[in-house]
C-alpha cells in the first residue's frame, strides 16, 4: 500500500477484525459504506478478494469523504442480517455492499433497501431480485446469476457437447447456474446433480459421471469446492472435456489446482488481459499492493467502489434521486471497458471465453473468444424500473 497506515489497516483486516477506514478529514464522512463479506471459514479467499479490490479503489481515490466499515458474515445468513442491521441502525451507513453468496444476499438486500439504503452487489445476483422484485436502490455491478452459465451453455453447444453432465451446489446461485446453462445448451443431459454447499468430497459424484456416458462436463463449484472437485477429478482418470464459469477457474482456484486445470475453457465478463487502460492499471496496482494477481471477484469489487466514487463526486447521497441517477449513469472507468446498466440495474455486457494457461510459474486465464455480446439477463423484462 502507499503508506504505513494503510498497511497496518490491512493487517488488521486480514485478522478478521471489523475496521473503519476513515479516508476523509476527522469530521464525519460524507458517505459511509458498510462492506459485509466472508473473511473466515469457507469462501474466505473470495471475501479477501472482494475486500481488497474495493479498498484498493478507495485508497487510490485519496481524501474523498468516504468511510468504509468492514464486517465478516462467516458465510451465515443470520450473521449477515445481524451485521446489516447493526451497520444501518448503529453505524448509520448510507450504502451496503460486499456479499458473495446469493442466500445471504436474499436475506440482506430486501431488508436494507426497505430501510432506505442503497445496496450495490459486487458478486451475488439472485434471480429473485432481477425481475419483479427489482428495487430502485439495488444495483448489481457484477452480473445476474444466470449470465456466465448461459454463456457456458452456448459455448458447450458450440464446442460439440451432445450429452453433458452438469452439477452445482444446492443454493440459489447453484440453481440459477444450472438453469442458465440449460437455457442456452442445445444437447442432452447425461446427468444433473445438486451438491451440498461447502462440500469437499466428490467421490460419489465422480462415480456417477464415470457411469453416465457423458461426453463433457459442466460444473459450477466456486472457491474451495472447485479446488476439491478439480483435484479429485484429475486423479480419477476420467478423460472428458470440461466447460465452466469463471468462478470454477478463477485465479485463486487455479494456483491451488495447478496443471489439472490447463486447457479448460470457462466464461467470464472479465479477464486480466482485457485490453484497456483501466484494466491494465488495475492488474498492475493490485499485484503491487497484494503480491498476487487479481481475481474476477476483486475486479468486480474494484468496479463497485469506483462506481460509488463516481456517484459521490456528482451527488449528495442524502438526495436519493440524484444519487441513484448518478449510479445509473455509471460514469467511471470500468476494468471491463464500456459499462452500462439495463433497466433492472444489472449490467449489459460482453461475456468472453477464456482458457487456462501457464505463464512462468503462474496458472491463469487468457481470452480466446467472445461467447455473448451486449448480453442482458432474461429477468429484466419483468422489472418495472425504467
Amino acid at each position: 500500500m502507499k503508506n504505513g497506515m494503510a498497511r497496518k489497516a490491512f493487517r488488521a483486516l486480514c485478522a478478521g477484525t471489523a475496521l473503519a477506514l476513515a479516508l476523509s478529514a476527522p469530521a464525519m464522512a460524507d458517505v459511509k459504506v458498510g462492506l459485509i463479506t466472508t473473511l473466515t471459514g469457507g469462501g474466505a479467499g473470495i471475501g479477501a478478494d472482494i475486500r481488497d479490490g474495493f479498498m484498493l479503489a478507495i485508497d487510490q481515490a485519496g481524501d474523498v469523504g468516504v468511510e468504509v466499515v468492514i464486517e465478516d458474515d462467516q458465510r451465515k445468513p443470520d450473521i449477515a442480517v445481524q451485521l446489516s442491521d447493526k451497520l444501518i441502525q448503529s453505524e448509520k451507513v448510507d450504502i451496503l455492499t460486499g456479499i458473495i453468496w446469493s442466500n445471504l444476499a436474499l436475506a440482506v438486500i430486501p431488508s436494507a433497501t426497505a430501510q432506505g439504503k442503497f445496496y450495490l452487489s459486487p458478486n451475488a445476483g439472485p434471480t429473485q431480485l432481477a425481475g419483479r422484485r427489482c428495487h430502485p436502490n439495488y444495483f448489481n455491478v457484477a452480473w445476474q446469476n444466470d449470465n456466465l452459465h448461459e454463456a457456458a451453455g452456448a459455448h458447450a453447444t458450440a464446442s460439440g457437447f451432445k450429452n453433458a453432465f452438469i452439477l452445482a451446489p444446492n443454493y440459489p446461485a447453484g440453481q440459477d447456474a444450472l438453469k442458465g446453462f440449460k437455457r442456452m445448451y442445445e444437447g442432452e443431459l447425461a446427468g444433473e446433480l445438486y451438491t451440498k454447499l461447502g462440500q469437499t468430497d466428490y467421490a460419489a459424484e465422480i462415480a456417477q459421471i464415470r457411469a453416465s456416458g457423458a461426453d463433457g462436463i459442466y460444473f459450477f463449484l466456486p472457491g474451495g469446492m472447485g479446488i476439491s472437485f478439480l483435484k479429485q477429478f484429475a486423479g480419477s482418470g476420467i478423460d472428458l472435456p470440461i466447460v465452466g464459469p469463471a468462478f470454477s477457474f478463477d485465479q485463486g482456484i487455479l494456483q491451488a489446482v495447478g496443471e489439472a486445470a490447463l486447457g479448460v475453457q470457462n466464461t467470464s465478463q472479465w479477464s486480466k488481459d482485457i485490453d484497456n487502460a483501466a484494466n491494465a492499471a488495475f492488474v498492475e496496482s493490485f499485484q503491487a499492493a497484494y503480491g498476487r494477481l487479481p481475481s474476477l471477484y476483486a475486479s468486480q469489487s474494484f468496479d463497485t467502489a469506483n462506481l460509488i466514487l463516481s456517484a459521490v463526486a456528482k451527488a449528495d447521497v442524502n438526495d436519493q434521486d440524484a444519487f441513484r441517477a448518478a449510479l445509473k449513469a455509471a460514469e467511471f472507468a470500468s476494468v471491463r471497458g464500456d459499462f452500462k446498466f439495463g433497466n433492472n440495474q444489472h449490467p449489459i455486457q460482453d461475456i468472453y471465453v477464456r482458457e487456462v494457461i501457464q505463464e512462468g510459474d503462474v496458472f491463469t486465464n487468457k481470452i480466446i473468444g467472445t461467447a455473448m455480446t451486449d448480453h442482458q439477463d432474461v429477468y429484466a423484462a419483468d422489472c418495472a424500473l425504467n
